[in-house]
Order: structure tokens, then C-alpha cells, then sequence
């Protein structure tokens, strides 16, 4: 794992925990919707986390991509899956989405380097 992710790694786990020690239910609540959403049911958990990621492209959140593309590696998506996500999400979101595409597709290389 390249130091950039264990960075945002870290950092979102710190923060994360800083929040839910807040204690506020609504939140609590939140987040434990979030965890349950991405568990297999229906679909796997490889193909949500591929919709998060094409989600988080569209809405333009490079933390959220980040995330989704972690997910996606850990759950064994291919980088050709990941970039038909991508596309999609391409497609949905205009050419806005292309600064984020070229830097998901950085992390994305810096992940299977460290594979």
C-alpha cells in the first residue's frame, strides 16, 4: 500500500472514530447504515462497492473514490471492472468527472503496485 493510502487510511480512521465518539445517534445511525448497505445481499459486496465508486465519481468526492476503490481492490474487482465503472459514471457525469478519473486511476495504480 502506497504511503498516500495508508495516510488517507489512517486519517479517515481517526477522524471516523473522533466522530462517533461525539456520541450523536443520528450519526451513529448513519454510519451503521452505510456498513450494512455495502454488505452482500442481493448484490455482492464486489458490485456495490463498484456502484460507490461509479456514485462517488458523479458526485465528485476524491475521498469517497479513494475509498470505493480500496473496497473495490479488497473485494477482487479487476481494473477492467473498475474502469467500466468508471465510464459509467463518465457518462452520467459529463466531462467534470474527468479530473477525478485521472485521479482514481493514479490510485489505483499506486495500489496494485503495492499488491
Amino acid at each position: 500500500m502506497s504511503d498516500a493510502v495508508r495516510r488517507f487510511r489512517d486519517e479517515r480512521e481517526r477522524l471516523n472514530a473522533k466522530v462517533l465518539a461525539a456520541g450523536n445517534l443520528t450519526v451513529k445511525r448513519f454510519f451503521a447504515l452505510d456498513t450494512q448497505a455495502y454488505a452482500p445481499g442481493a448484490l455482492d459486496a464486489k458490485t456495490k462497492e463498484l456502484l460507490g465508486l461509479a456514485s462517488s465519481a458523479v458526485l465528485r468526492c476524491d475521498d469517497c473514490i479513494l475509498y470505493h476503490i480500496i473496497r473495490c481492490v479488497e473485494e477482487g474487482a479487476t481494473d477492467d471492472e473498475i474502469l467500466e465503472a468508471l465510464s459509467i459514471s463518465l457518462l452520467v457525469g459529463g466531462s467534470i468527472v474527468i479530473p477525478h478519473l485521472r485521479r482514481a486511476i493514479d490510485r489505483l495504480d499506486e495500489l496494485r503496485v503495492a499488491e
